[in-house]
Formats: C-alpha cells, structure tokens, sequence
C-alpha cells in the first residue's frame, strides 16, 4: 500500500480543461443552494449529494440505502453514492463556460504573464478581454497585422472592406486564439537572437518573455490554459452553509461569487442557444468574465463586489492571503486539544523541573489517560462509566490521576513566544485552586511575572514527545541561553537581595574573631544569638568538607563570615570556597590572604583586614555559569533550587523594607542648585549682548543642568549609608538603580519635549519633596512617549522577527564538516576606541581553521580544525595574538545549511552542535527576541551640524533590508593616499582626491559631512572618507562578499552592544549569509541559463562545474544582497513564500514554472503536514528501527521520588 505521507516533493502547474473534468464529480447547472423547506440540498446545484457526496455518513440522500454495509453502493433512485460524509470536504465539481474566460492571476498580475507572452501591453488585452476592441487573429491578405486592435467602427470598415479574408475577434476567446497559435521553440529561437544586439528596456522586456516563454516550454504547461474553459468548483464543506436560530442561513462568500457565475452562464447558454444579437451575447460574455474575476480575485480590476452592508466579498484569493487565510491561519498554526490556560502565581516551594496544575484543570487534560488507568484497574466497568466517575469526580479519580500525571510532563507556554525558551516542559503537581504555580527562577526566560499574567498548558501525548519535552524541553535542562551562552535562569529581586544580605561583612559585631572547629558549631551559635551572620569569624578549613584548599591553608584558619559559611553549603563539594566576588577566587582558589596562622590573635587578624564586599546579582550570574561549566546540568539545578530558598529565606530574615524615611534628604542641594541658576543667568547674559549664538546658549543651558544633576548625584552617594536599604536593592541588582534612587532623593533633571527635543527648564524638585504642578506637567511628555513607544516597538520587534524566521528557517545543521579551505579572519570589534566585542568572547565556542601559534615562543595554542574553549581563548589574548582566523558560517560550503565545524558550539547546552538543529530559526529568535529592548527613533548627536545617526531597531531594519542607510558614508573605490582636501565655498562641498596606483579619484563631500581622513593618510579600497554608515551594497561593487559580510555582522553587533544586549556572532552570520547566498548571472556563456536570472550560489557553481566538464565557456555572475523580505521571496520553496508574502505572484509564478518544492525547509513540512526535518525529524534519524536496550544512564531524570536522581536499570529506547 502506498504511503501517503511518504514523498520527496510538491509541484504545482496549470490545470488544463481535460484535468478539471478529470478531477470533476460532476457538472453544477444551478445556482440553487438547498431547499428551504427540507433542508436537503438541491439537485445539480452547488451542494448536490450526487456530485459531491451524502450528507450523513453511509446513507443516501432519499434514505434506500442506510449502514455502513451498503459501502459504495449508488443508489438507483437518487444516484448518491453511500460513503462517508467527510468526502465533501475533497470532491471537486465543475462548470462547463459558455465562453472561455481569461484568469485574472495571470492577466492581470504584475508583470501580466499573458501580455509577456504574446507581447502586447496589459492595456490591449484588457480592452480585448472585456469587449471593448477587436483584436487581429489573422491578417490574411489584408494589410492589417496579427494582434493589431481594431474599434468596433473600424472594424465594421474592415469588413465591408475585405469582407472574410481577415479573422478578428474580441474577449477572452480570442486571446485564446492568439495562445493556441503560439510556437514557443520559435519564439525562444528569436528573442535568444534577438539578445545578441538588443540594449535598454528592449533588453529587458526580451530577457523577461525569455523567461515567461522558457517557463512554459520546460513546465509542460500550454499558454493557452491561462484562458478557462472549465471552472472548477471547490467542495462544499470548504464553503459551507449554517442555520441560525432564527430560521436564517449564514452562507461563505464564495457560494454568492458561484451563484452570480452559474447564472450568467445559464443566461449566456441561452441567449447563444436563441441566436440573439450580438451585442446582446457579448454584454453577457463580458459579465461572465466579471463574475469569474470576481471568484478567483474579488477586487484586483476594478470595484469589488458588494455583499449586504457594502462589505467585499471573500473570494478564493483572500482566502489565501494574509493572516487570517489558510496558509498563515490553518496550515502553519492550529488550534490543539489537550490545552488549557489560566493566570500564573508564584510557586516559591516547587522544585526547578516541577509546576503547579490545578486539579479541575488536570482532570480535564489527562482525561483519556485517567479512564484507561480506571478501566485497566477495573474501578470502572467500561469507558463509559469511567467517564460518569470523572464527571461525578469519586475519590478514585484523584487516585489515578495523581498516579497518571506522575513522570508525564506538560508544556508551559506564555505569549508572546519570542523564542524557544517561552516553551518549556515541566513534571506537574496537583495544587488546589484555579491557578497554575509556577517556579520563580524560569520567570526571566519566559518573561513572566506576577501581576496577572496568563499561560497555556499543552499535553504532549506520544510517547516519543513525551520523552522529547523530557529529554530536551525540561526546564531543568534550559539553564542557558542560546542567544549568548550565559544562564538564562540567574536569581531576582528577593533572591539576589537576600544572598546579598547574607554575604555582607560588618565590623565589630558580636563574636567577631570567634574561632569554630565545624560549621554545626557556628549554627549553633548563631541560633543562639553568640554571633550574627554578618560577624567575621575564623573556621577550621576542613571541617568545610572537601573544598579545594592548598594543604598549607588547610593547616591555618580561614577568616570568613558566618553568611558566607551557610551561603558555601549550597555550592557542589569540590567547588572552591567563596569568600569573595573575584574570578579568581571562583575559578582558581579560595586567596590566601584570608588565611591566618594558628596562634595568631584572630581580633587583631581581622581589624587589620577591609571589608569584602557582598555577592551582587552579577556575581550570583557568574557562580551559575562556572557550576554550569564544571558540573552535570542535574547538580546545577539543585544550586539554583537551594540558591533561591537560601534568597527567600534570608531576605525575609533580614527585614528589608522599604520606608520613607530610608529617602534621605540632601543638604548641599540647594548651593547646588543656587549654583547652576546663576550660571544660567550668565549665559541668557551672553547671549543677548550677542556674545554667543541661541544654538550655542541652549546646548550651555542643557548641559550646565546636566552637570547639576550630576553633581547631586555624587553627593547623594557619598551622603548614603551602605545599609540604606534602597541603596541595598540598587547597589545588590534586585530592584531599581541610581538614577532612580536620584529622583527620589535628588533632582529629576531635564524632560524630553514632545517633538524629541530637550527643554530648557529642568524639574529641580524630586519626588520626596514632590512636584509642583508645571512640574508634573512638564514630565508627562516623557511618560507618554515611552507608553506609545512600547507600544509600537513591540509590533514593530514581532515583525522583524518573522522576516528573520521566515529567511533563516531552513538552515540546519546537515553534516559534521564541509571540507571547506576558506575561514573568516575575526579581530575584536571597536567604536573609536572603545572595544565593543573583544576577541576572546568571539573565540569561544568557535573552531579555528588553522593552528593558533604563540607569537613569541611559536608554542601551538589550539591546534587547527579543534574547537576553541574558554581557556584556549584566553591563553590567545594573553600571548598577544589580536586577529585569528576561525571557520565561519560565512565560508561554509554545505548546501541548504551549515556544517558542525564552521558553526561550532550550540551556545544553549555548551556543547558541540549535533546535526539536525534547526540553528537558522535559534538566530532568528536570538536576533529577533532582544529587538524589543532596543530603542525606537533616531538619536540626534550634538553640536550645530549634529548628523542623524540611526540607531536601535530602526538600524536593525535598516541593515537586514539592505537599504540606503541614512547618513551614508562616501566610500572609496580606490586604494591609495590622500593627496589633497580642497574646500569649495560656492557649493559648499570639499573634494577630497584619492591617488592609487593606475587611478586617480575626486570624491565630492557636503560640506557639513565629517571627515575620518586627512591629507597623507593611506586608505584601502571600501574604506569610508566620512563619518556614517557604509551603504552595503556600494561596499559589494568596491569590495568583496567577505568583506560585506563582516562589515554587516559588526554594524548589527555595535548596536545590540550599545543597548547592553550579547548576542552570539554565528547568530547574526546565519542570517547575513542568507542575504548573501543569490548571483545574478551577468553573461550566460555556454549554459542555458537567462541573463539577469537571480540563482542559489550552489545551483550556479554546480551548473558551471558542468559546463567546463563539458569543455564549454562558463556563465558569469555578481553577488547581490537582498534585504530578508526579498531574500525569504526568493527562496526556492513556492510554499514557504506564498505563506510569507505576495501569495497570489508567488503561486501565480510557481504555476507557471510548474515548480517543485523540495521540502528542504521547515516551514514546507509544516503546511502539508509532515514532520519538521531537524532534529529527530531529519531523513537520517527517522529511518532507524528503535530497539530497546536494558542501559545504565546518568543524568536522566527519574522524578518518581519527587528527588532528582539519576535513573539506573530503566529501559530506555535509544535509536542507534
């Protein structure tokens, strides 16, 4: 039996006549629905059961013939066959047209594919479709020319004229004509001639018929199908009809579009059949091909049709197109079972792998589970009633269902899902209630909070998900990010406050210089009220366990405090001892300097010694990273458990609050302010004497304040008190920062007008003393313009994301490594001279194509083709080397994807890539994910010939659509020196020379544009002459693709920087490599290939590889940069780019080309239904035989105790 799941591709074409008839069950002759009165559908109509199927499964329409075992019997009487109902979801009908009828896709779409073919303008055959011109079919003997138009009155002359020696006739029939008379081969023949010496738009127009007619000639497609004789009529379940109460009908759109069509071609049928005039026919025709138009595209000519309140009729193309039609709607997303959603609270006690599901929502999910388990347990005696006991909700029930969710993870989304971390799976715990608990540490990655915020749940049902959220979906298993390998899930707020509290030191507190010769003791004490947590003390090193200390410190006393001894425990035993936030005490030692000999006086030991300041949140993000990087991601998430019950734990105890008493107020702030006041008044002085320009005085008034604002600020830190316990959250990470706290204690400072600029007049007041009115007035712009501005980066963020997706989603990891000879020689990244990315963390993680050599002693660092580690780069940097050249996705070789060694380490599990991982989509939402951190609108930077620099998102945009960058950079096509800057007063514009080798250039500058150059200064070729962006596409004319490529991932590295945001470098070279993977083909040489054709690289290579084997010249091509929205419609799936954009050109092209889609993508698999090719969905996993093996495994969660532990004689499945 043939697997009907089982292909390698789609293709699409035009359907002739005779396929429409093939696919047809039937004609449809009338326009009626279904009988009012019965409610049966009418005979031969559009819902007729003999042409499209019964109504009710197995029985026939007058009810002979009812039960399945009548099964594909026809009934005599009414002619229906008995099968199932749901066939009227797939049985097609059609109707037979009076006249052909032209399809407006192909007439009427941009460029009009029926104009190109028979080479007449879309406004000639418009004038012909619709009856308003004759057109020549044949001259004959006559002087008129073949496709000549010709007006009714002139066309009456002619005929009395040459009476039948000429043949001209109008609508679409004649332009079927002109289609069946057509030679392809011979019109292929002429325009390849004609090639050879035409120029201009001659060329063009000939290079785009070559193409159309070169389409149809290999496609097997005949132009002539471009004009319906039959018109297909889709099922009827596709357009279905409903009863309202009320006795009214609601009926889909398209039923009206096929109602008009039916009967104006029965009124055409008859009208031909009666010989009326024909003036008369003609009218009837061209309302024939009104209505058809309107079916297929309601709107595209003309005004659309109306249905009740003037609303436009749905017709086949809108239910396509756009969000809400079948591609994007129905086939990419749907709607699952086996869901629910409910508000969020905190589950401060669950386990990191763990969530809380209330019980009525549990039941509902695990439903069919629960009934299997009470039949299988025979507490039930049948489905049935199994299914009363659930309703009835018996104390069974619960039993079995605490029994079923057990090991049976479910999946936790919040929307928006910006990226894979929104998704996770947890083990559920049955929680009373109506909400779902969730755990506070995977908060950050799905952006959580507290305030309201809602979640779904989905049950993964197969034993293959199961084990897939399991294995690779648990939130225990997510601990990095795969944006920047750092850890997504570090402590917040109470948890970073309370570690925080517990590391501080004090001096002289209670006990201090006590001595313990076990950590039990100090609990003990503290207990006891004998010491406090911030008292330093000295502890017996080994009485910590098996600490890494050196065998001299473990014969002297450890000086640290009570806190840090309870915070050390829950630390995994062979980590160092923390009693410092220094990276050499977290990835070296624990510093001798906090060791004193035995016998020494300990009191005096510790007074000498300064205060150590306490672990902050950043600190805390580190101690994970380095567990992360020693340990078992099993063992990291237990730190992380207990590092958070020891953060609620203590930031309760420590009795934090906040009061307004803890706002202190500043006494310098009035001479402070007394100060800027008169040093305003100066300069309003200097400037009415004339002294300075407004401009000048404004950016001195602005500037004096911010000084002012600046000043308080200084002194409100120096005046605070490190116990303050705002400045505590500040100054731990947990909540809030200075420039808060200086609105509160300080000054505001100086508001944003309307109109982005700054006004003048600052709000001296904060909000302890409180704001006078004009003051509070003044500082709602600035709150405002942030809500809106929210408000429209969020859509404007989301959308970019899905242009990221769409380009990349078919880039996977095929195979462990292409063989390529090429790499990318990477140095850090610098603004000026500000290191923006250093070189080490653009290393890490990367594989290095040839060997890493010490410059000084010629020792081998890393070895070439080896992945560099976190030491590896550091030991490059150290020994002074500043460029490597590692393997870069930008140079791989692999088609439809990247290889293991040029992509390297997978940033979220720390490990080597595997191949099937779908990196294009993890880029796209790595890149897409922070885009709602960056900021909105172009900044202006200061002085009078202040140029707009584009910065944030708009920028992001603006280099991943490969537009003209506003406040371009001239750049240089020539290498050479600098002879000469001349300045030009009368245009005002400088010219500045270039002299290289063979060329002199003059490049004319505005006269406002800054130079980076100056007179003697030597510049390659694509270096930029002034400040601003490169325009990337000028850069790829002067330069190289390499060069484009690098310049692109440091331009989208400096503005994530800039916003704080790391993104890892292979993430914005996955996308830019897509942008960059077409040619255009400048001179076809020996191949078949079109002048001007847009081609893969790969296809082009492989195409030439093939002539030169054949001895013959090969083609030539350029590289192009698309933008991502030309790069995704370009692609060579027609299903990915129909349900991208453009869907009617995009299946309007593919149709005509007849082309395959090869399925290479994900998205491809998606819409018809197979399983994605990444993963375990890749060919090559998903043809092996799982076999059983009685294996002992580390490292997989066994939750069947409510503990972690590693499962030991489980059966696993493994696929070898």
């Amino acid at each position: 039996m043939i697997d009907v799941n089982n292909f390698d591709s789609m293709q699409i074409s035009l359907a002739s006549p005779d396929k429409i008839r093939e696919w047809s069950y039937g004609e449809v002759t009338k326009p009626e629905t279904i009988n009012y009165r019965t409610l049966k559908p009418e005979k031969e109509g559009l819902f007729c059961e003999r042409i499209f199927g019964p109504t009710k499964d197995w029985e026939c329409s007058c009810g002979k013939y009812k039960r399945i075992r009548y099964k594909g019997v026809k009934c005599d009487r009414c002619g229906v066959e008995v099968t199932r109902a749901k066939v009227r979801r797939e049985r097609l009908g059609h109707i037979e047209l009076a006249a052909p009828v032209s399809h407006v896709w192909y007439f009427k779409g941009i460029p009009s594919r029926m104009g190109l073919v028979l080479d007449m303008s879309p406004r000639s055959l418009e004038e012909v479709i619709y009856f308003a011109s004759y057109v020549v079919i044949d001259g004959g003997t006559t002087p008129l020319e073949n496709k000549q138009l010709l007006s009714e009155r002139e066309y009456r002359e002619y005929k009395l004229k040459y009476g039948n020696q000429f043949t001209a006739m109008m609508g679409a029939e004649a332009i079927q004509k002109l289609l069946e008379r057509v030679d392809l081969e011979k019109e292929v023949t002429e325009l390849k001639e004609e090639l050879k010496t035409a120029q201009g738009q001659r060329r063009t127009r000939a290079i785009r018929r070559l193409d159309i007619l070169d389409a149809f000639r290999h496609s097997g497609n005949r132009p002539s199908w471009m004009v319906m004789n039959t018109l297909p009529v889709i099922p009827p379940d596709l357009r279905p009809m409903v009863q309202l109460e009320g006795g009214r009908f609601a009926t889909s759109d398209l039923n009206d579009l096929y109602r008009r069509v039916i009967n104006r071609n029965n009124r055409l049928k008859r009208l031909i059949e009666i010989n009326a005039p024909t003036i008369i026919v003609q009218n009837e025709k061209r309302m024939l091909q009104e209505a058809v138009d309107a079916l297929i595209d309601n709107g595209r000519r003309g005004r659309p049709v109306v249905g009740p309140g003037n609303r436009p009729l749905k017709s086949l193309s809108h239910m396509l197109k756009g969000k809400q039609g079948r591609l994007r709607q129905n086939l990419l997303g749907k709607r699952v079972d086996y869901s629910g959603r409910s508000v969020i609270v905190v589950g401060p006690n669950l386990k990191m792998y763990q969530c809380g599901l209330p019980k009525e929502m549990a039941i509902e999910l695990f439903k069919p589970f629960v009934m299997k388990e009470l039949v299988e347990r025979e507490l039930a005696g049948n489905i049935k009633n199994a299914k009363r006991k659930i309703e009835r909700q018996d104390d069974d029930v619960w039993k079995v269902l605490a029994e079923v969710i057990r090991e049976h993870p479910v999946l936790l989304n919040r929307a928006p899902t910006l990226h894979r971390l929104g998704i996770q799976a947890f083990e559920p715990t049955l929680v009373e209630g109506r909400a779902i608990r969730l755990h506070p540490l995977v908060c950050e990655a799905y952006n959580a909070d507290f305030d309201g915020d809602q979640m779904a749940v989905h049950v993964p049902l197969g034993q293959e998900a199961q084990a897939e959220a399991r294995l690779l979906m648990l939130a225990a298993q997510n601990i990095l990010n795969p944006k920047d390998g750092k850890p997504v899930v570090t402590p917040s707020q109470d948890m970073v406050l309370g570690n925080y509290y517990l590391t501080m030191e004090d001096a002289g507190r209670v006990g201090e210089g006590m001595m313990f010769s076990s950590v039990d003791e100090v609990r003990t004490a503290y207990q006891n009220g004998f010491v406090h947590l911030h008292t330093r003390i000295a502890v017996d090193p080994t009485a910590l366990g098996d600490k890494p200390f050196t065998d001299s410190q473990k014969e002297r006393l450890l000086v640290t405090t009570v806190g840090k001894i309870f915070f050390n425990e829950i630390m995994p035993v062979e980590f160092p001892y923390l009693n410092e936030p220094t990276q050499y005490n977290l990835e070296v030692a624990t510093p001798d300097k906090f060791f004193v000999d035995r016998g020494v006086n300990v009191s005096d030991f510790i007074q000498e010694q300064p205060l150590v300041a306490p672990f902050k949140k950043k600190n805390l993000g580190n101690i994970i990273a380095e567990v992360f990087k020693r340990f078992h991601i099993t063992q990291t998430s237990e730190m992380l458990d207990r590092m958070k019950n020891l953060g609620y734990s203590y930031s309760t105890r420590s009795g934090i609050t906040v009061g307004i008493a803890d706002i202190t107020n500043l006494a310098v702030k009035k001479d402070i302010l007394d100060a800027a006041h008169k040093k305003v008044d100066n300069i309003t002085k200097q400037f009415r004497r004339g002294l300075i320009t407004d401009e000048e005085r404004y950016q001195n008034v602005i500037s004096t304040w911010n000084e002012a604002k600046d000043n308080i600020q200084v002194a409100l830190m120096e005046s605070l008190d490190d116990r303050n316990p705002i400045f505590m959250m500040s100054d731990s990470g947990a909540r809030g920062n200075i420039s808060n706290f200086t609105q509160l204690a300080g000054m505001r400072g100086l508001m944003a007008a309307p109109n982005g600029r700054i006004m003048e007049l600052p709000i001296t007041s904060n909000f302890r003393e409180g704001l006078s009115v004009l003051e509070m007035f003044i500082s709602t712009h600035g709150a405002r313009k942030g809500m809106t501005d929210t408000a429209l980066k969020t859509a404007d963020s989301g959308y970019l994301t899905r242009r990221l997706v769409d380009v990349a989603q078919d880039v996977i990891i095929r195979e462990t490594d292409c063989g390529t000879d090429r790499g990318l020689t990477i140095s850090a990244i610098k603004e000026g001279n500000e290191v923006i990315e250093s070189l080490e963390e653009r290393l890490v993680g990367r594989y290095a194509k040839r060997s890493i050599i010490h410059p000084e002693t010629n020792e081998v660092i890393v070895k070439g083709n080896t992945m560099i580690t976190e030491d590896d780069a550091r030991r490059v940097t150290e020994a002074g080397v500043e460029e490597v050249t590692i393997r870069s996705v930008f140079t791989c070789n692999t088609r439809h994807g990247v290889c293991k060694h040029c992509y390297g380490r997978n940033l979220a599990t720390g490990s080597d890539v595997e191949v099937g991982e779908a990196v294009g989509i993890i880029a796209a939402q790595s890149i897409g994910e922070p885009g709602t951190q960056l900021t909105m609108r172009t900044f202006h930077t200061g002085g009078v010939a202040g140029d707009d620099i584009t910065q944030g998102l708009p920028r992001i945009q603006e280099i991943f659509e490969a537009r003209n960058p506003k406040g371009r950079a001239i750049i240089t096509e020539v290498a050479g020196d600098i002879t000469s800057i001349e300045e030009n007063p009368s245009d005002r514009s400088k010219d500045v020379t270039v002299q290289g080798k063979t060329d002199t250039r003059t490049y004319t500058v505005p006269y406002t544009s800054r130079l980076k150059v100056s007179v003697g200064d030597s510049v390659h070729r694509g270096m930029p002459l002034t400040e601003g962006s490169i325009d990337p596409k000028e850069l790829l004319r002067v330069r190289d693709v390499l060069s484009v490529e690098t310049y692109l991932l440091r331009e989208v590295q400096k503005v994530y920087r800039m916003q704080g945001v790391e993104i890892g470098d292979k993430h914005v070279e996955v996308m830019v490599r897509q942008m960059l993977r077409k040619v255009r083909v400048m001179d076809p040489g020996a191949t078949e290939i079109l002048p001007g054709t847009l081609m893969d690289i790969a296809d082009f290579t492989e195409k030439n590889m093939a002539t030169l084997r054949m001895g013959d010249t090969p083609a030539t091509a350029r590289p192009v940069l698309l933008g991502i929205t030309k790069a995704s419609l370009e692609t060579n799936s027609f299903l990915s780019a129909a349900s991208f954009q453009e869907t009617t050109r995009v299946l309007t092209d593919a149709a005509i080309r007849g082309k395959r889609d090869e399925l290479l993508g994900l998205k491809e698999n998606v819409i018809i239904g197979k399983i994605i090719p990444a993963g375990t969905g890749m060919s090559r996993y998903r043809r092996m035989k799982p076999e059983v093996l009685s294996n002992k495994t580390n490292g997989v969660y066994s939750i069947a105790d409510g503990e972690y532990e590693a499962t030991n004689e489980d059966d696993l499945t493994i696929y070898e």
